[in-house]
Formats: structure tokens, C-alpha cells, sequence
């Protein structure tokens, strides 16, 4: 089965995160704290410590076949990370997330990570959803399934705890079939 595969053996994508970014990582977390505080709900409460279980629960689920995350890097520094959340093996679907340092945006560096992320889940996986979820305001976030082809397919509301306040969350999907 496709599943066997494993994403590092799969050259264009995103690299894996490796234990050895923590620290970077974490310095990149803490110079974008207050923007992504906005949207993320592990962004205030981020600690160097949460940085490396993070990158061994990714680590974990790389192994496992169950998701990963990588570092998106330009010019060499890691400016956010996108990946799998998990997959479900049983209806073939997973979730996409990202985030980007704000001074990076505007680059299309997550919008050609995603667009590598779902090449891999439809080609090599052959799943047939990929769901991605965002902010009802977070502008930026949205364009990315938007400009991806991805269908809007309703608003959860309050959805989601960010410092304080519930946020509205937009569903978007995209089918194998409407890929490529």
C-alpha cells in the first residue's frame, strides 16, 4: 500500500523538523510571538521545552506514518513550519496546518509548501480529502486553500480558543479527484 512510503524519501518536499531546529525554531516563535498569538492557540504559552516536544511528537508521527512537520526555510533560516496534523488511514483524509513569520508572507512560500504537501497526500498516499481550517479573519491564512482550489465548506463557530476569545473557523476541503 502507498501508505509504506515515508515523506523523506520524497525530494521537493518541505524538509522534516530534526531536533537540532528547537532553538532556532524557538527564537523564531518568540520574535513573531504577538502575531501569532492572534491566530494559534499554542503561541502565547510557547516554551523551549514545548518547542522540542513538538518536534518529537512530529518525529514520532513521521515514523509512525501518521503526519509530520516541517521547516519552511528561506535562505537557509526556517520562517514557519506547514504539515500533517495525522491521517486517517480508514477514510484516507488528513488536515493540513502552517504558519509563516509575518515578515515572510507575501512570498507564496506557503502556498508552494501546500501545494507539495497535497502532491504527496493525493500521489504518493493516495488519500482523498485533504481539509484545511482557518480563522474566519485571518485573511492571509484563507487565501491559501482559496488560491489552492480548495471548497469552502462552512464556518464552525467559536471553534477555537486563541487567548482568550473564540474564534469561527472556516472548513475548506479538496478531493483527490479535484487535484492535479
Amino acid at each position: 500500500m502507498a501508505r509504506a512510503n515515508r515523506v523523506r524519501a520524497v525530494a521537493g518536499l518541505p524538509r522534516p523538523l530534526e531536533p537540532s531546529d528547537a532553538e532556532e525554531l524557538y527564537a523564531l516563535v518568540e520574535a513573531n510571538r504577538a502575531y501569532l498569538s492572534r491566530w494559534m492557540p499554542w503561541a502565547p504559552s510557547s516554551t523551549p521545552v514545548a518547542i522540542r516536544e513538538f518536534i518529537a511528537m512530529g518525529r514520532r508521527q513521521l515514523a509512525e506514518n501518521n503526519g509530520f512537520h516541517a521547516a519552511l526555510e528561506r535562505d537557509g533560516r526556517i520562517v514557519g513550519v506547514a504539515g500533517f496534523h495525522s491521517i486517517d488511514w480508514l477514510h484516507r483524509s488528513t488536515s493540513v496546518g502552517y504558519w509563516l513569520a509575518e515578515a515572510e508572507q507575501g512570498r507564496g512560500i506557503v502556498t508552494q509548501a501546500v501545494r507539495e504537501l497535497l502532491d504527496h497526500a493525493f500521489g504518493v498516499w493516495e488519500l482523498h480529502r485533504v481539509e484545511i481550517r482557518a480563522a474566519v479573519q485571518n485573511v492571509r491564512s484563507r487565501a491559501i486553500p482559496e488560491r489552492l482550489g480548495f471548497r469552502e465548506e462552512g464556518t464552525l463557530r467559536d471553534a477555537e480558543l486563541v487567548e482568550g476569545r473564540y474564534l469561527d473557523l472556516v472548513v475548506y476541503s479538496l478531493l483527490a479527484p479535484d487535484w492535479g
